[in-house]
């Protein structure tokens, strides 16, 4: 059983659960078809990482953010380790929260109980945002991310 995370006023924070399976898709499908994301997943791929999210895998964890019993967004962390710190990584994959609840803090909630679940573990937080996304480089910038000063490349396998 799943445990409530965090609750401020009528925001809930909690894991993804499986009855949230085909709501958290829709608005995944939502973020990766728009232009906060560069490349376009397919539904296998989002339906891969709700049900990673849902299984004992260690590096993967699934929230959702309630507002007022309805889901408002959700958010997936991956972990791993960091050279450059020594120590624990928490990496922001996603955080989506539906356009009707945009503006209302549930963001800067989001980071507020994240950092608080990792206090004293994480030695860093990081975080992709497209340059355009000026609304949400605000947010994180007020939570105290910042712009890295080199670029990460990658290889699909």
């Amino acid at each position: 059983m799943k445990l409530v995370c965090f609750k401020e006023d009528m925001l809930k924070i909690r894991d993804l659960e499986a009855r949230d399976r085909e709501e958290v898709f829709k608005m995944m499908r939502v973020f990766y078809d728009s232009e906060a994301v560069i490349y376009t997943a397919p539904d296998e791929i989002l339906y891969k990482d709700i049900d990673d999210c849902l299984s004992d895998l260690p590096f993967i964890e699934g929230y959702v953010f309630e507002e007022e019993g309805k889901l408002a967004g959700y958010a997936m962390a991956a972990k791993s380790y960091t050279t450059e710190y020594g120590g624990l990584l928490i990496f922001i994959e996603d955080l989506y929260i539906k356009e009707e609840y945009r503006g209302l803090g549930i963001g800067s909630s989001f980071f507020h109980f994240i950092e608080e679940k990792y206090k004293g573990l994480a030695v860093r937080y990081k975080l992709e945002v497209e340059e355009e996304n000026q609304n949400a480089i605000s947010v994180y910038k007020k939570r105290g991310y910042n712009k890295l000063g080199y670029f990460i490349m990658s290889k699909e396998v």
